[in-house]
C-alpha cells in the first residue's frame, strides 16, 4: 500500500497566506501537545515570514518561539522554509552568516530545512544545503514553480539532478502561487521519480482551485509527501484541507497514518481564532475566495494579502485589479523570476508603484535596483535591457556570485554594534536580517525587563 505523508502549514504558511503571519504563539500554545499526536510527517512551524513578523509586529523572539515549539511537540519533526543566500532576509548574506544561521535554527530545535532560490539559481542553494547536511538535519531542495516560456519540465529535472549532487535528502516542488495543473504536476512529478531516487514532496496553494486536483494527480505520479492545512486555515490563498485530503485518500487505499479525532480537535481549536481574525479584519474574505486570474498573473498566497494591506494602508484598494494586471508585466521586464519572497515583494511593490505613480519604473526602491545589478543571483531569462537601463543609468551589472563580494566579518560587526544587547548569538543572527526592526525589538525587550524589575522591587 502506498504511504501518503502529510506536512500541516497552520502555524506558519497557512497563517501566512491568510492572515500575514499574524498569530502570535499565545494563541496556539495550548494545541501543540495535541498536534503532536496527530502523526504529521512535519509541522511547518518557522522560518519564511514569521520571523520578520515576530520582531516587527508581534514582540516576540522568534528564538524563542521555536524553542517553545520545540518543546511542546518533541515527538514531531519541526519545519523551516530558509530563502537560500538570502535566509530569512531580503538580500543576499555572506557565506560564513548562512553557516551560522543554519546551524542556530538546527540547534534551536528545526529538523527539516525547506531551502529555495527566488531565481532557481543552484548557486544560492549550495551553501546552506552544505551546512544542513553538516548540522544533522535534513535538506530539502526546493524548486520555486512558475511557468513562463523559460520554464520546461527539462529545465525543472536539470535543477533536482544538481540538488541530488548537493546531497539533499527530499526534492520539494513549491507551488507557491496554486498555478500548477494536474497534468503538469503528474508530469514533473514523474519525470522527478525517473531522474532522482529522492522523496518528492508537493507544496501548492487553493488560489486558483487547482490544488486538490493538482495534488491527487501528483500522488499518483508517486509525490510521497503534501502540504495542507488544518480546515479552518485552509483554503483561498492557503493550502488545502488536512482532513479533506486525509478522508479521500484513505478512502482511495493509501497509508496516511493521521489520527483522525485529533485532526478534528485541532480544527475546532481553530475555529474561534479564525473568527475573531475575520472580525478583526486581519482574515480578509478575499483571500478566502476563488480566483482563477492568478494562473495569469502567478501570485502566491501571501503576496496577495500583503499587496491587499499595503493598498489599503495607501487608501488605494481601487488600483488592486490594475495592480494584479501590472503584475505580469513587471515580472516580464525582470526575466520571468518565479513569484516567490523576496521576488514577489520586488515585482509587487514595483507593480503598485507603477501604478500609483501612472510611469512606469518612474519610482524605483533600492531593492530593485539591486535585483537589476544581479545581486540576487541569474534571473532564469535575461532583464528587459530597456527597462534596466531606466533603472541603472550607466552602472554596470556585477558578473559572478554576489556574494563572494561580501565582507567575511559582518557578524563580528553586528555583534560589535550591538554590544550588550547582543545575550546570544541568536540576537546577532536576528540583527543581521532585519537591522532596524531586530534594534527596536530589543529595545522593547530592555524597556519591558526594567518595568517588571522595577515592579518587583516596589514589590519587596
Amino acid at each position: 500500500m502506498k504511504k501518503v505523508q502529510f506536512t500541516e502549514t497552520v502555524l506558519r504558511d497557512a497563517n501566512q497566506s491568510l492572515i500575514a503571519t499574524r498569530l502570535p504563539y499565545e494563541k496556539f500554545d495550548t494545541i501543540l501537545e495535541t498536534m503532536d499526536k496527530a502523526g504529521f510527517y512535519s509541522v511547518e512551524c518557522w522560518g519564511g515570514a514569521t520571523f520578520d513578523v515576530c520582531l516587527r509586529f508581534l514582540n516576540e523572539d522568534p528564538w524563542e518561539r521555536l524553542r517553545k515549539i520545540r518543546a511542546k511537540m518533541p515527538n514531531t519533526k519541526l519545519q523551516m522554509l530558509l530563502r537560500g543566500q538570502n535566509v530569512l532576509g531580503y538580500k543576499h548574506y555572506p557565506d560564513d552568516v548562512v553557516r551560522r544561521f543554519v546551524r542556530a535554527a538546527v540547534r534551536n530545535g528545526i529538523d527539516i530545512i525547506r531551502i529555495f532560490d527566488a531565481l532557481n539559481d543552484v548557486e544560492n542553494l549550495k551553501v546552506a544545503i552544505e551546512e544542513t547536511v553538516k548540522s544533522g538535519a535534513l535538506a530539502s531542495g526546493t524548486i520555486s514553480y512558475t511557468t513562463s516560456p523559460v520554464h520546461t519540465r527539462e529545465k525543472y529535472v536539470e535543477m533536482v539532478k544538481e540538488l541530488a549532487q548537493m546531497g539533499v535528502g527530499s526534492i520539494c516542488i513549491k507551488d507557491m502561487a496554486g498555478i500548477m495543473t494536474p497534468q503538469a504536476a503528474y508530469d514533473l512529478v514523474a519525470a522527478i521519480k525517473d531522474a532522482v531516487d529522492l522523496p518528492v514532496v508537493m507544496h501548492t496553494h487553493c488560489t486558483t482551485g487547482l490544488a486538490f486536483m493538482t495534488y491527487l494527480k501528483g500522488i499518483e505520479a508517486g509525490a510521497d509527501v503534501i502540504d495542507t492545512a488544518i480546515s479552518t486555515f485552509s483554503g483561498g490563498t492557503s493550502q488545502p484541507a488536512t482532513e479533506t485530503l486525509f478522508y479521500a485518500l484513505r478512502e482511495m487505499g493509501y497509508g496516511t497514518e493521521l489520527d483522525e479525532p485529533v485532526l478534528y480537535e485541532i480544527a475546532n481549536y481553530f475555529k474561534p481564532i479564525r473568527a475573531e481574525m475575520l472580525e478583526k479584519g486581519t482574515l480578509n474574505p478575499i483571500s478566502m475566495s476563488t480566483d482563477t486570474q492568478c494562473l495569469n498573473y502567478q501570485i502566491p498566497g501571501g503576496m496577495l494579502s500583503n499587496l491587499l494591506s499595503q493598498l489599503k494602508s495607501l487608501n488605494a484598494l481601487d488600483k488592486f485589479e490594475e495592480a494584479l494586471l501590472e503584475t505580469p508585466r513587471v515580472r516580464e521586464d525582470m526575466g520571468y523570476p518565479p513569484l516567490v519572497t523576496p521576488t514577489s515583494q520586488l515585482v509587487g511593490t514595483q507593480a503598485v508603484q507603477n501604478v500609483l505613480a501612472g510611469e512606469r519604473y518612474k519610482n524605483v526602491g533600492a531593492e530593485l535596483r539591486a535585483y537589476c545589478r544581479g545581486e540576487y543571483g541569474r534571473t532564469p531569462a535575461p532583464i528587459n535591457e530597456e527597462v534596466r537601463a531606466k533603472i541603472l543609468g550607466d552602472e554596470k551589472p556585477i558578473e559572478g556570485r554576489y556574494a563572494d563580494t561580501l565582507p567575511t566579518d559582518a557578524f563580528e560587526k553586528a555583534q560589535e554594534k550591538l554590544g550588550a544587547d547582543a545575550r546570544c548569538e541568536e540576537d546577532v543572527l536576528s540583527y543581521l536580517a532585519f537591522p532596524q526592526v531586530a534594534e527596536n525589538f530589543f529595545e522593547k525587550r530592555r524597556a519591558n525587563e526594567e518595568k517588571v524589575c522595577k515592579y518587583t522591587i516596589e514589590r519587596v
